[in-house]
């Protein structure tokens, strides 16, 4: 039975990856410090297999016994959470990044980064490729994290290059699903929130800006692809598919049947005018490609988080 290290492993990536990896016949410890991530997240998994650690992965991350895959997803990664704790996303990149890239050598453990479509920055190039060095304010409030994954993708290659690691490093474009928290600032989960009360839907700026949204199960499916290649530099995994932010916005008001009104609000600084993933790599190198279209995956988070909802209130 193959054993995996999930860092993050409570928040709302890594509880579905715990979740997969479960499913696939793995033994998961999760790390988290729950800074972001919550329990609530991991309560409904049973399992003999899983092993969930308070752990903040800056301070020295030690596993006993035999590790085989190393999923690094610990870091604050909304814009309300990263803003909040700048500093600690900084460490959260390079002293966690370093810690858990340690843990893999030690172990002789495939790694993988979640790194991000942020180290693209504001774009210039569209749609986004892995070739694309970015266009990135490094002093700007999204810095903190912007800097982070670049710093954190630097340090993985040289632990490859260097170290002889089996490093990976998937860059997750926007992606959603249920276990999103309703606050947490990104675009999704606060239209669904704000559509579900009946509150204005917030858009920032004119709404042009455009997004590109994969549905959690098809990001998950693109990490054990991409862990389990012999493929080490970076590799797009999101959904093609473009939606400006005015669109999603009318999207979600006619799933959800809300008769909210948009209304505008001024666009944050540095906030990015395109996103779209070029997937070109991921197609041709692991055979992936996303499968859940926008409206088939709003529909399944407000059906999953209903009933999640409906179990916690029975319990």
């Amino acid at each position: 039975m193959p054993t995996s290290v999930v860092t993050g492993g409570a928040g709302f990536l890594g509880s579905h990856l715990c979740d997969r990896l479960l499913a696939e016949g793995h033994r998961v410890i999760c790390l988290d410090n729950l800074d972001t991530g919550t329990l609530e997240n991991i309560e409904h998994i049973r399992s003999p297999e899983f092993d969930f650690q308070q752990h903040d992965v800056t301070g020295y991350l030690e596993v006993p016994g035999a590790v085989d895959f190393v999923f690094h997803l610990a870091s604050p990664a909304s814009p309300i959470d990263y803003l909040r704790l700048p500093l600690h996303t900084l460490k959260v990149g390079s002293y966690g990044t370093h810690n858990a890239l340690g843990l893999a050598k030690a172990k002789r453990a495939r790694f993988l980064l979640a790194s991000t479509s942020e180290v693209y920055g504001d774009p210039k190039e569209h749609p986004q490729s892995e070739d694309y060095w970015g266009h990135v304010n490094p002093i700007g409030p999204r810095g903190v994290y912007d800097e982070a994954k670049r710093y954190a993708e630097a340090l993985t290659m040289a632990y490859h290059r260097q170290q002889g690691v089996d490093t990976h490093i998937v860059r997750i474009f926007n992606t959603y699903g249920p276990r999103m928290r309703p606050h947490d600032g990104r675009a999704i989960p606060t239209f669904l929130r704000q559509a579900m009360e009946n509150k204005p839907l917030t858009v920032f700026g004119d709404g042009s800006q455009t997004r590109s949204f994969c549905f959690v199960s098809d990001l998950i499916e693109g990490f054990l692809r991409l862990i389990g290649s012999d493929y080490h530099l970076p590799v797009n995994i999101g959904n093609p598919g473009e939606y400006t932010i005015l669109q999603l916005a009318e999207e979600i008001l006619r799933v959800t049947g809300s008769t909210s009104e948009i209304v505008y609000e001024a666009l944050p600084q540095d906030d990015p005018t395109v996103r779209q993933p070029d997937i070109t790599l991921a197609r041709s190198l692991l055979g992936w490609e996303p499968t859940v279209g926008l409206e088939e995956g709003l529909r399944s988070t407000l059906d999953m988080d209903a009933d999640r909802e409906t179990a916690h209130t029975a319990s």
